[in-house]
């Protein structure tokens, strides 16, 4: 990490659905760096998308589009068996559906974020991240991911921007793969707090089963969906102010 370069934080809002309230959206607008506003098919409906787009272009924040499986009922958190093309048209359809409300509010697309279930699938499968990326290129944005993988492959050879997270109320496999529970934990602020300096100190977390892996970021991912979600935001921003990565570690680009 240079000096000049700032680790920002990230969260996936917007997924509340008709009357139903969800997520800590409002506090968390006033802590993030930038926004993943869910389209609709995994959660998330047209109030709500011009809503939390209307409030996340107003603090300045940056917008991204956070598309999902189209399975509402489990959240877009089980995997699907789909073509390359089946993804692509149903990130295109999402991600069109997002730009109409940033265009009403006077905001900008600046990247695309896949959710639950399809992050896990187009981490495993370069064919479907490749159909994530050509929808990122022909709306000339960058893409969210997890580093050293395909995400990061596919998009960087493809020559997109690419913004590597790092997940504070996940776990992580010994592979590096995330553990995505259906039903998020409370987090320990302290503890996320001590992951963030960890990464940025040595350049590594600890996994499920005690092992430490490389780990090189350039923001910060905090749900909203967890219910302390705000405590953590708030220690995670905290974190990245006080700690200075150490000399020769790697945190980003």
């Amino acid at each position: 990490m240079t000096s000049s370069t700032r680790v920002t934080i990230n969260s996936d809002l917007g997924e509340s659905y008709g009357l139903h309230s969800f997520g800590n959206d409002e506090p968390l607008l006033d802590i993030i760096d930038a926004a993943n506003v869910a389209c609709g098919f995994h959660s998330g409906d047209p109030d709500t998308m011009l809503s939390t787009v209307a409030s996340a272009v107003g603090r300045g924040l940056a917008v991204g589009a956070h598309p999902g499986l189209p399975d509402p009922v489990g959240f877009g958190r089980r995997a699907m068996a789909l073509t390359a093309a089946e993804v692509e048209a149903l990130v295109l359809y999402q991600v069109g559906a997002l730009s109409g409300f940033l265009a009403r509010s006077g905001g900008a697309l600046t990247h695309i974020k896949p959710h639950g279930a399809l992050y896990g699938m187009v981490a495993r499968d370069p064919d479907l991240m490749h159909a994530v990326v050509t929808v990122a290129e022909l709306f000339g944005v960058g893409v969210y991911g997890m580093p050293g993988g395909t995400h990061q492959r596919v998009t960087e050879a493809r020559g997109v921007p690419f913004t590597r997270e790092l997940y504070v109320d996940l776990d992580y496999t010994a592979d590096g793969a995330l553990v995505i529970l259906r039903r998020p934990q409370p987090v320990d602020p302290q503890a996320a707090a001590d992951r963030v300096r960890q990464a940025l100190e040595e350049g590594t977390v600890r996994t499920v089963d005690g092992a430490l892996i490389e780990m090189a970021f350039d923001s910060v991912c905090v749900h909203s969906d967890t219910r302390n979600a705000p405590d953590v935001a708030r220690a995670v921003a905290t974190a990245l102010a006080d700690t200075t990565p150490a000399a020769g570690k790697v945190t980003t680009s």
